[in-house]
This record gives C-alpha cells, sequence and structure tokens, in this order.
C-alpha cells in the first residue's frame, strides 16, 4: 500500500463512516473504479482466508481513529453519560430505577441495550459479510438500496407528529460566545436538550434503533443512516435521530476496532506502520470535522441529499461492475 493510497482511503473513510452513505461500501467501490493495484485491496481482502489482509488491517485502524475522533467531539456528552450510568449502578432505595432514573441514567442504559444486538451479530457473522458482500457489484446495489431505506426514513418521519422540545438550559447569546474543543457553550446546552428528547424513548424502540446498525454489516449499508431512519420512524427528529445515530457508533466502531488491532502487530500489519500513522490522523481529522458538520446540517435539513447521492452513484457503480 502506498502512501497516496493510504491517504485517499483515509479520507473517504473519515467522511463517509458519519456520512449516511456507507464507509465499508465506499471502501470497496472507490479502489475498485481506480482499478490496478487500487481493486488488488479490495479482492484480497474479501477472500476467505483474508484475516490477515493487511487492506483489512489498515481500515481496522482507521476504525480506530475515527471512533477516537467521535470520543473526543462528544466527551463532554460521554462524561455526563457514563457518570449517569455509574449513577445507575449504585445502591438506591428507588424501585426500578432504570425507568425512574434521570435523563443521563436512561440515556446510559439505551445505549447500552441498544448496541447488544449488533454486537453479538457481528461476532458472529462479520467474517460471512465480509466475503460475501464485500465485492463491488454487492457493494454498489447495497449503497442504492441505502438510498431507498433514507428515502424511506424520511417518508416515515413525515407521518410522525412533531414532538415538543423541552427549553435549552444555558442557552442564551452569551453562552455562543464560549467555546471548548470547537462546540459553544449553546451546543453544549443544545446537546443536553437533545439528551432529554432521546432518553424518551422506551428501552424497546431504542433496542429497535439499535439493531438497525445490523444492517451495517453490509458494505453499502451507512450506520448512521440506518440508525437514523431507524430514530425517525421511532419519532425522533432528525437532529435526534443524529445524535442517537453517533452516540451509538461510537461503542460499536471502537470495540470492532480493539478486537481487530492484534492484527497489526502481525503479518497482517509488516510494512504499512507508517501509512497507519498517517491514515489514522487523516480519517480522525476528517471523522471529527465531518460529525461538527453534520450536527449542524441535521438541525435544520434531511436526509434526502444523501439518498439521492447514494441512488446516482449505486445505479451508476452497479451497471459499471457488470460490465467487468
Amino acid at each position: 500500500m502506498t502512501y497516496l493510497q493510504a491517504i485517499v482511503i483515509a479520507l473517504v473513510q473519515g467522511v463517509t463512516e458519519l456520512f449516511p452513505v456507507s464507509s465499508l461500501g465506499h471502501s470497496v467501490i472507490v479502489p475498485a473504479w481506480i482499478g490496478g493495484s487500487w481493486q488488488t485491496l479490495v479482492t484480497q481482502s474479501s477472500q476467505p482466508n483474508s484475516e490477515s489482509s493487511f487492506y483489512l488491517a489498515f481500515i481496522v485502524a482507521l476504525h480506530c481513529a475515527t471512533a477516537l475522533a467521535l470520543l473526543w467531539f462528544f466527551r463532554d456528552d460521554w462524561v455526563r453519560i457514563v457518570r449517569g450510568f455509574l449513577r445507575s449502578l449504585a445502591p438506591s432505595p428507588r424501585a426500578r430505577r432504570l425507568v425512574a432514573g434521570d435523563a443521563d441514567e436512561r440515556l446510559a442504559w439505551l445505549i447500552v441495550l441498544a448496541t447488544i444486538p449488533v454486537g453479538v451479530t457481528g461476532l458472529a457473522f462479520e467474517h460471512v459479510f465480509r466475503t460475501v458482500f464485500a465485492k463491488p457489484e454487492a457493494a454498489a446495489i447495497l449503497l442504492f438500496v441505502n438510498g431507498l431505506i433514507l428515502l424511506a426514513g424520511e417518508r416515515a418521519r413525515r407521518a410522525q407528529p412533531q414532538a415538543a422540545l423541552p427549553p435549552l438550559a444555558g442557552g442564551g447569546a452569551t453562552a455562543t460566545r464560549t467555546r471548548r474543543g470547537g462546540r459553544t457553550e449553546l451546543d453544549l446546552a443544545e446537546a443536553r436538550s437533545s439528551d432529554v428528547r432521546i432518553s424518551r424513548l422506551s428501552f424497546k424502540d431504542g433496542v429497535l434503533v439499535g439493531s438497525c446498525q445490523i444492517a451495517a454489516l453490509l458494505a453499502g449499508i451507512s450506520r448512521s443512516g440506518v440508525t437514523m431512519v431507524g430514530g425517525l420512524w421511532r419519532g425522533l427528529s432528525h437532529e435526534d435521530a443524529a445524535r442517537f445515530a453517533f452516540l451509538l457508533a461510537t461503542p460499536v466502531i471502537l470495540a470492532a476496532g480493539v478486537l481487530k488491532l492484534p492484527t497489526l502487530p502481525g503479518s497482517a500489519g509488516a510494512d504499512i506502520h507508517g501509512q497507519v500513522v498517517v491514515g489514522c490522523v487523516v480519517t480522525a481529522t476528517a471523522a471529527y470535522l465531518s460529525v461538527r458538520f453534520l450536527v449542524r446540517w441535521f438541525r435544520t435539513r434531511t436526509l434526502t441529499p444523501f439518498a439521492i447521492y447514494c441512488l446516482v452513484v449505486g445505479a451508476v457503480s452497479a451497471v459499471h461492475f457488470s460490465r467487468l
């Protein structure tokens, strides 16, 4: 793998992991479109004996970089959520604490419960999904399907009544002048209000939304996209659905990366350590800028532009690869 390949693939990964257009699908389709040695990267990683694939090891490292970027961007929020989780474990005279707990406690348990289905499925079937479906033709078709899913999510949202929003805590003109890591105090207040709204989901609905991530094991189906659609389906706004999707993605992406990371020091990662370092820096930067952009985008905009992109690119790619 050349440094040019490492930078291009890392940039694609950092952007498409959070944009609802499928990073795994693009990591298959983009090299296949370029062809030559680029396409060989994808071909050898989808073979049945590809556990030692250096391309797979590289993608795993990029996933860890993406998760770290998400953790950094939402660090204030994760501090609140983790504290809420720890409070829920402490002895308390309150009965049925998970039901009666505050918003941070409920959100923490929503994330825990919603992560279980995709975690179990990923451990059991990740190799099958990768070797069977991580091929350019399949990824192109599934990217088109992803576009249809996003459009279906928009239709479902229009059928849902608009939820009343609680007032912001700490908002106001002066709050916008204080910045903490690229987020204003007003941003943090809006995040807290969003968490209150998300925490109103039932645990059943939270598990349903989290289970949507299982579809993202298929190259071409976007994790953030299908999770957002699940949130819209259960009545969340675009802003809240996007936030819940990003929070749910963080432990899943990080866990998947950490489990596969031991392959890097072995034969799979031999001779690409420099490329891995450069790629991780590029991916983390791109992911941070992407989530910062998307959090603002979904306050007032929808999934429709991304759906159109997936339909066009998926259809054109499917025709192109079918002729090869």
